[in-house]
């Protein structure tokens, strides 16, 4: 895959999500302000791609510093990752990335005699680390969650949590990926996910990019699918996990998932551990972004409402944990009740470190 994100001597380059799938062209992000700008405007989307970028944006800050005392930037690192957080509210991973450098920050700025230089290129590092820890978290999400797909038959997705989600490979397309390369007959189904239609541009256009068979359809065709048996499972990505399995995720989620239990089809969720917030006890806690109305009266330049009507913009809707089948994470799959296998899972990998 053409890299969704990359650290480069210049800056950190991304591929321009909102030019897709016609354009394949860059942004490259010189400094921590253009960053934010990338992730607020959606240049960059997907939460572990989002969370990365938070990463790199607060290493490349602190690079490209020209503050003289650890004091004078320890205050501007606070500026800097203040900035990004503000960016979108509901990824948890965004925040993720941003606390993982600046603790590391932190501990280095602690220590006597601590050098500038020596900080900036540990926290870059730390940054590059982390996209490369993205990439194998995703395809260890996907070698434990690919036995759950048909053997042969197909896949309904929403939004896109993909390789153009992440930094290469993807969640619940990941575990599409790994059920293919493990010989698995399967087809997809792309819901356009309006209004910034993620599906129809982003999913069907890596899909192809992988020869993978997809079918882009109309986000209310889904049920009438369903009722003529033409899906055997859904798997889709998520923004924010809370303590008890409740899943935020791209609008429209949520009625997929109430569909799928009406039909007896399996609903599954792919996300990273650092997508789990278990200091959030549920759904109703999970901060959802408001969007700028001008994504649903437009489309491609072109005004589709009358002019002065109310419009609704919810990035997210909560799933509650009832209807989620299974949550794959690079750790394992688990399932209900969520509270208690989160929990477990957590404390057994604290406990193994």
């Amino acid at each position: 895959m053409i890299p969704t994100l990359e650290w480069l001597p210049e800056g950190v380059n991304f591929l321009d999500q909102t030019k897709l799938p016609l354009e394949e062209t860059y942004v490259l992000a010189t400094d921590y302000k253009q960053v934010a700008t990338v992730i607020r405007d959606m240049i960059v989307r997907g939460a572990p791609a989002i969370g990365v970028s938070g990463a790199m944006g607060v290493a490349i800050g602190i690079d490209r510093s020209t503050a003289a005392t650890i004091a004078d930037l320890t205050a501007e690192v606070a500026l800097i990752c203040d900035l990004l957080a503000s960016t979108r509210p509901t990824a948890v991973n965004l925040f993720w990335g941003i606390n993982r450098i600046r603790e590391l920050y932190n501990t280095l700025a602690a220590q006597p005699g601590a050098s500038i230089a020596a900080i900036k290129q540990a926290v870059v590092a730390e940054a590059r680390r982390m996209y490369d820890e993205d990439i194998a978290a995703c395809k260890q999400m996907g070698a434990h969650g690919a036995h759950l797909l048909p053997k042969q038959g197909t896949v309904l997705t929403h939004c896109n949590a993909g390789a153009l989600a992440t930094c290469g490979y993807g969640t619940a397309l990941g575990v599409i990926r790994a059920a293919i390369e493990q010989g698995h007959n399967i087809d997809v189904l792309a819901d356009e996910t309006r209004p910034f239609l993620q599906g129809a541009r982003l999913t069907a256009w890596e899909m192809m990019k992988d020869n993978i068979p997809t079918t882009v359809i109309c986000d209310n065709m889904a049920a009438s699918l369903m009722h003529a048996g033409k899906l055997q499972a859904i798997v889709v990505g998520a923004d924010r996990i809370a303590a008890n399995g409740d899943v935020a995720n791209k609008i429209g989620t949520y009625g997929v998932a109430i569909l799928a239990k009406e039909h007896g089809i399996p609903f599954y969720v792919a996300c990273p551990w650092s997508t789990i917030d278990l200091a959030t006890p549920n759904g109703d806690a999970i901060p959802i972004e408001q969007r700028a109305a001008i994504e649903v009266t437009h489309h491609g330049g072109k005004q589709l409402t009358p002019n002065g009507v109310g419009i609704e913009n919810p990035a997210f809707d909560v799933t509650p944990a009832r209807y989620v089948t299974a949550i794959i994470t690079e750790r394992g799959v688990l399932r209900q009740p969520y509270g208690e296998a989160l929990q477990g899972l957590e404390a057994a990998t604290a406990s193994a470190r």
